[in-house]
């Protein structure tokens, strides 16, 4: 008998760029995942969308304000023994950079794609990562 598949939760994650640079956000110590950067953003509520959901977690993590645009991407990742994600990449722009990062944000940067070292991103962001990059998602982005 095929074992349940698990839930597979719809994540958005917020692409926003300044002068060639991505903006990135560490997860705190202890919890899932902890100190790995990933894009940010978070999990879609019931019938939410991706623009809607990154508002909302914009102004939740970070303090601002933001307009979420058009949908760059949409991938999907098993982590193994962990969730199952559906990752919808959103190009935004922010109102503001004046950032008042909540408990759920330990570290923000802007990186250059290419200088970003893969294994210290979240596994399920690495190959849209690879593509900003301008590395194939097999490859890690060149740095």
């Amino acid at each position: 008998m095929a074992e349940p598949r698990p839930v597979r939760l719809r994540v958005a994650a917020a692409v926003v760029r300044r002068e060639g640079k991505l903006l990135l956000t560490r997860r705190p110590p202890g919890g899932p995942l902890g100190l790995y950067w990933e894009f940010p953003g978070g999990k879609l509520e019931s019938g939410e969308s991706a623009a809607g959901a990154l508002a909302r977690e914009l102004r939740e993590e970070l303090g601002v304000g933001s307009r979420p645009g058009a949908t760059l991407a949409v991938t999907r990742h098993d982590y193994p023994g962990g969730p199952s994600v559906e990752l919808h990449f959103v190009s935004c722009e922010l109102d503001s950079l004046d950032f008042t990062p909540s408990p759920a944000v330990h570290e923000i940067r802007w990186v250059s794609p290419a200088a970003v070292d893969p294994a210290e991103v979240l596994e399920a962001d690495r190959d849209f990562l690879a593509t900003l990059a301008g590395a194939t998602p097999t490859e890690p982005p060149r740095g």
